[in-house]
């Protein structure tokens, strides 16, 4: 969910955590001010950090269900329980709860998909048996069906989320309170260019994200605006703002491109000092921030006299970074949120083989490369998640004939590759498994109805 990251980089690999580390809900006081100039200078600098592709990381995200009825939304005080009975098990994963009650485990930079898969399931068991004894289960289900969908965690961050995505409509509070993924993350890549460098690196996640959309969609919806679609999460993504989760230009070289996307995004909130709430001029982006203290005339709609904000901070830039959620967030290493929160006890781990198997085996990236970029030409150059592609695998999943087709040769790729990267047999097969069942068959989890929600039970 938008707070941080998880993830590796070989340059600096932060620990694990929902969205980069959260910054303090306080700010300390009377911290220096930055320029325009220095902001562009620490963007293009902790974007990128590049190097030999080592390690990776994964975050989990789950909805917590009652074991016998999990069509019935849990009280709010027996789901607090849940995440407090977690909350106190000795895991290497850092435990996170989303603002809906969805429970996060982030894993820390493993230097390896065994190190990283180990990690993972060792949590998830102590996770899973301490809810078995309070009569509950762990769901994967991108979104949750459940209503009505509340928010449970109340912090100054989320409030103010919550009322800067609400000036667009329903899918801000369906993305906070409703959504769960797998976000998969990855090194950077080297400097230098080659199917291992970052600026191929950049593209490839961009190229490979309709495909991995279609191949683990998983949530259905049934009504409402994204009414039979196989991944609605990927609507609501879409559907946030006009620039926040999309995709910066792919023709422009990886940090310069970011680093205007990220300073010409609109700032969702000020923090503020103190007890005071935290808000911002409507339509003031960063570098208005940066430039004048006040709203640009030409972009903000705000009547606030020009000089009366206080100027913008090296920590008011790296918060506002962890308000941009894009498909593919480069926080250092890559951060690949366009995944949907996978059904069964082990869903999880195939979207991480494969995109682990996909960027670190040369091979194997050098296919996906050539097969994504070959199918996102067809389809223009419009940006992602709103193209025609990704809507197209959002809508269909492996249903379209030509993303089943990728699919089918990226998966085999990622599959040859896996024994090369020290890959376990369980995890092999798994993703064999996977492979058979819903990627050659152009099918994928929504499909299936992974979990049917009822009020009496759950069928995979």
């Amino acid at each position: 969910m938008p707070q941080g990251s998880s993830a590796p980089s070989t340059a600096s690999a932060p620990s694990a955590a929902s969205a980069s580390p959260a910054p303090p809900a306080s700010p300390s006081p009377a911290p220096s001010p930055i320029t325009e100039a220095a902001a562009e200078d620490l963007v293009h600098g902790i974007c990128f950090k590049t190097g030999p592709p080592r390690v990776l990381g994964a975050e989990l995200e789950w909805l917590v269900m009652d074991a016998e009825r999990p069509g019935e939304p849990l009280p709010p005080d027996r789901l607090t329980a849940a995440h407090d009975a977690a909350r106190a098990l000795p895991l290497h994963s850092r435990f996170s709860i989303e603002p809906g009650g969805q429970l996060e485990l982030s894993s820390a930079p493993a230097d390896s998909l065994s190190a990283c898969v180990d990690s993972l399931q060792a949590d998830l068991t102590a996770v899973r048996s301490a809810l078995h004894s309070r009569g509950l289960v762990l769901r994967g289900i991108g979104r949750d069906p459940r209503t009505p969908a509340r928010r449970l965690v109340s912090s100054p961050r989320y409030d103010a989320m919550e009322a800067y995505l609400d000036r667009f409509g329903p899918a801000g509070r369906a993305m906070m309170r409703t959504s769960a993924s797998v976000q998969v993350c990855v090194d950077a890549g080297y400097e230098e260019p080659g199917p291992l460098g970052h600026g191929r690196r950049w593209r490839l996640g961009h190229l490979l994200g309709a495909v991995f959309v279609a191949a683990f969609a998983n949530s259905p919806a049934t009504g409402g605006p994204y009414a039979g679609w196989r991944c609605a999460r990927q609507g609501i993504w879409r559907d946030l703002d006009s620039r926040r989760a999309l995709a910066p230009p792919l023709d422009a070289e990886p940090r310069p491109g970011w680093v205007r996307h990220a300073l010409d995004t609109e700032v969702m909130c000020m923090r503020a000092y103190g007890d005071g709430p935290w808000t911002a001029p409507r339509g003031m982006t960063f570098r208005d921030w940066l430039r004048a203290a006040s709203p640009s005339p030409a972009r903000s709609r705000s009547a606030q006299p020009p000089g009366t904000l206080r100027p913008p901070t090296a920590e008011d830039l790296a918060y506002h970074l962890t308000t941009l959620f894009p498909p593919v967030r480069p926080r250092g290493h890559l951060e690949l949120r366009m995944i949907d929160a996978q059904p069964g006890d082990d869903g999880w781990l195939v979207p991480v083989a494969v995109v682990h198997a996909l960027f670190d085996d040369p091979e194997a990236a050098e296919t996906g490369y050539r097969v994504a970029k070959a199918l996102a030409d067809r389809h223009g150059p419009v940006r992602a998640p709103r193209n025609p592609l990704w809507q197209s695998a959002a809508r269909h999943g492996l249903a379209d004939p030509e993303l089943r087709a990728a699919a089918a040769f990226c998966f085999r790729a990622a599959a040859e590759a896996l024994p090369r990267l020290g890959a376990s047999s369980h995890v092999q097969d798994t993703v064999g498994a996977f492979i058979e069942r819903f990627v050659l068959r152009g099918r994928c989890p929504a499909d299936e109805n992974a979990y049917q929600l009822t009020g009496t039970g759950a069928r995979s």
